[in-house]
């Protein structure tokens, strides 16, 4: 029994599971205190940070992260060094010309970015960047490699310590915004050099690169790194868009709780993508184009059942979940945006069913080598989010109305990508469902030898 339970806690899918999770559950208690420590207008300047930050970080590891992961699972030693430095440097020219732009833009455009609620941003995130490489950088090697052990405890560093603070801060002071970003600050210096000491992050390996691994991960990041602002477009043009709009940021903090209890329902889709990616790339690699197709049936159809159960769950206790992030605070009708939270978070259970299929289909077409058509995927979502929020929010002034949008662009993910995947390795439909079904039998049966062993 001690043998079967080592090999399911050291398994990759159940390691990156529990790095996710301890992610998004103390982010989510840290997100829910944070909450009941500012004024929604206040706390909506903290979302608008974080928005800015994942959509920074999108451009500065765009180019390179899918590409690495996809080219270190089948690389020897020498290629893997050349390919890891070729990564540092890119990610090391692309956070300094970007920490120029947005240092640029911040003298030049003082009021404005103040005005807008970005100058938190615009102030601290040039420090930040520098400071995370190593901390970003590891992770993503780590997961090139499967070392999900290693990224649980990188993960677990940093979340458990940034809730520490946002719980001491609720609990005995109350810290302002700045303060608050200068003790995140902290936490990624000392997570940073964690990866360094361990030398997880493969910064020693800079001298390593080469033009020819610089090239191999540029000719394939230069469709992954839009694919990826794309895709980050597609969470944060929601709150971009309100932010800019006559609502303000008390619509931003109202509208951020639904989107943070899709992140909490996201973590096992994020877990088995981050497994699922490395495996059907390397599959691709040595020509096993039914090994990539097992797998993208089996991971989109286990994670389709499960979020359709997850889906119903949050429907059913939306106010439940909606009280105990947010407080009374938030629940009933908002006079000033006439939106409801609990309407929304229903909403969003409706979009929670389509993520896995849209998401593997994205997932092996990048695998295949056809990020290019990713790509295309992805800009035709992006483009529908887009219009589909300035329509709800200047025309019809409604939060809901950005909502339903996220569910139709979505529903058009799933249809271009499986259509192109279709197109590339020749897909059956029924064949999603029945391998979901056949996963959890083999859990189950898992289990149950558990089980007889431990009678």
């Amino acid at each position: 029994m001690n043998a079967i339970l080592k090999k399911v806690t050291t398994e990759a899918n159940f390691l990156s599971l529990a790095g996710n999770m301890c992610i998004s559950l103390f982010g989510f208690a840290g997100f829910a205190l944070l909450l009941r420590s500012f004024q929604p207008e206040v706390f909506g300047h903290w979302v608008l940070y974080i928005a800015g930050a994942a959509l920074i970080d999108m451009f500065r590891f765009g180019i390179t992260t899918t590409a690495i992961i996809r080219f270190l699972s089948g690389s020897k030693e020498e290629e893997w060094k050349s390919l890891v430095g070729s990564f540092i440097l890119i990610v090391l020219v692309a956070t300094t010309g970007i920490a120029v732009i947005m240092i640029a833009c911040n003298l030049a455009f003082t009021g404005p970015v103040a005005r807008a609620g970005y100058d938190l941003f615009f102030l601290w995130w040039p420090l930040m960047m520098f400071i995370n490489i190593p901390f970003n950088t590891a992770q993503v090697i780590l997961q090139a490699e499967l070392k999900f052990d290693k990224i649980l405890l990188i993960n677990s560093v940093y979340s458990i310590g940034f809730f520490f603070v946002v719980l001491v801060n609720f609990l005995f002071f109350r810290m302002s915004l700045t303060q608050l970003v200068i003790a995140q600050l902290c936490i990624n210096l000392v997570t940073s050099l964690l990866c360094i000491v361990n030398g997880w992050d493969g910064i020693k390996y800079l001298g390593n690169a080469t033009r020819k691994s610089n090239k191999t991960l540029l000719d394939f990041g230069k469709y992954t790194t839009f694919t990826l602002i794309g895709t980050n477009l597609l969470r944060s043009a929601d709150t971009l868009i309100i932010s800019l709009s006559p609502m303000g940021t008390a619509a931003v903090a109202m509208y951020s709780i639904p989107m943070k209890l899709v992140e909490l329902q996201q973590i096992p889709l994020r877990s088995f993508a981050a497994t699922a990616f490395p495996k059907m790339s390397k599959a691709s690699l040595l020509g096993r184009v039914q090994e990539v197709k097992d797998f993208f049936y089996s991971y989109s159809g286990a994670m389709t059942y499960l979020f359709a159960v997850i889906s119903l769950i949050t429907f059913v206790f939306a106010e439940t979940l909606v009280l105990i992030l947010g407080g009374h605070h938030y629940l009933g009708v908002d006079p000033a945006t006439g939106a409801s939270t609990v309407m929304i978070v229903r909403i969003f259970s409706v979009y929670g069913m389509l993520l896995p299929i849209e998401r593997m289909t994205g997932i092996a077409l990048d695998s295949v080598n056809r990020p290019d058509l990713n790509f295309q995927k992805v800009m035709y979502m992006t483009f529908a989010n887009v219009i589909g929020d300035l329509i709800a929010v200047f025309v019809f002034k409604s939060l809901a109305g950005v909502a339903i949008g996220s569910v139709l662009f979505t529903m058009l993910g799933v249809w271009i990508g499986f259509y192109f995947l279709d197109r590339q390795i020749g897909l059956e439909q029924k064949r999603i469902f029945s391998s979901g079904i056949d996963f959890y039998r083999t859990v189950y049966q898992s289990f149950r030898k558990i089980g007889k062993q431990t009678v």
